[in-house]
């Protein structure tokens, strides 16, 4: 079958890792199940997978991808819990969890086995494109905003760099939760595409914002992390669940978060169950992932190029079959 794998780990230049070819199709294994891919949308996960970062030499080749919709064995319409292993479904009881392509074959491939336990029915309401983009960026900012910072309608949120998948998913899903957004990116395009996504002001990098915020949702690290702690009211939150700019920022600003009693929280993906109450909750309130193009899986180093230099807003979806 056709597929986008890692062939090398190169950290300097991951996309030379990159290939586009034939790989062997899943086998049958007890208690898993083989999806026909639909749409597979890109993450920063697979760039860093690239680096080695989450996947070891001995792993490869691995076909990338965490996210995914399809049709299964029966005919079902499904999207993918990417999270392998959480409860023990499918694997050994001692085997840790790990997130696709990082000890099995991911999404970018015309099909993919995961543990039945992972499936979960796709709603009618979203295509498969939109779908695709829910597992991990949508799933992450879903997690972040109502289950760590625990925030409530009404309230607060500064998401920084506006245009990555879970930035973006952050901004319309703290939209329809009725949380007053701000957000921040360097780009004046994609601060009007915020603003048109529902947030109240979209501001340039580190720029003072007209009031404190009961919650920050950071995936930049170090470029904005001193910025997140000063936009915090006393005993804020920040929720931090990506570092694409670095994880060592030059001031940690600690005097500020034991003395405002501020909050760090990490997060990391999110539950199955999460992600069953965000699909239920895009196809109830009409609220969809936001596309910022669909490429045929065999254009892929596309997508990845775009992913790599930072153009994209929303997210880059691959589609199969």
């Amino acid at each position: 079958m056709f597929a986008a794998y890692a062939a090398r780990i190169d950290r300097d230049h991951p996309l030379s890792g990159l290939e586009l070819g034939e790989r062997p199709a899943p086998e049958s294994r007890s208690g898993w199940t083989t999806v026909n891919v639909r749409a597979a949308s890109l993450n920063h996960h697979d760039l860093w997978s690239l680096r080695g970062v989450g996947l070891s030499e001995d792993k490869l080749p691995m076909i990338l991808g965490c996210d995914a919709a399809g049709v299964d064995e029966d005919g079902n319409e499904v999207v993918l819990h990417s999270v392998i292993g959480q409860t023990g479904h499918g694997v050994g009881p001692g085997e840790p969890r790990s997130i696709l392509t990082e000890r099995y074959q991911g999404t970018f491939a015309e099909q993919v086995s995961v543990p039945t336990w992972n499936l979960l029915p796709k709603p009618k309401q979203l295509s498969f494109e939109e779908a695709a983009c829910l597992p991990t960026a949508w799933l992450t900012a879903y997690r972040m905003l109502f289950t760590n910072a625990g925030v409530r309608p009404g309230d607060s949120v500064l998401v920084q760099g506006a245009g990555g998948g879970v930035a973006t998913a952050a901004i319309v899903l703290g939209k329809a939760a009725g949380l007053r957004v701000f957000a921040t990116s360097r780009d004046e395009a994609k601060r009007k595409r915020a603003l048109e996504l529902g947030a109240v002001e979209a501001l340039e990098s580190g720029a003072r914002l007209p009031q404190r915020v009961d919650a920050v949702i950071e995936t930049v690290g170090a470029a904005t992390w001193s910025h997140s702690v000063k936009s915090l009211r006393p005993g804020g939150t920040v929720v931090i669940s990506g570092a694409t700019s670095g994880d060592r920022p030059s001031h940690a600003e600690l005097t500020r978060i034991f003395f405002l009693e501020l909050k760090v929280v990490g997060s990391t993906m999110g539950s199955k169950d999460e992600l069953e109450d965000l699909l239920s909750f895009c196809a109830t309130t009409g609220v969809r992932p936001v596309i910022d193009e669909v490429l045929p899986l065999d254009r892929a180093r596309e997508g990845f190029e775009r992913l790599e230099s930072g153009d994209q807003f929303g997210k880059i979806v691959l589609t199969a079959n």
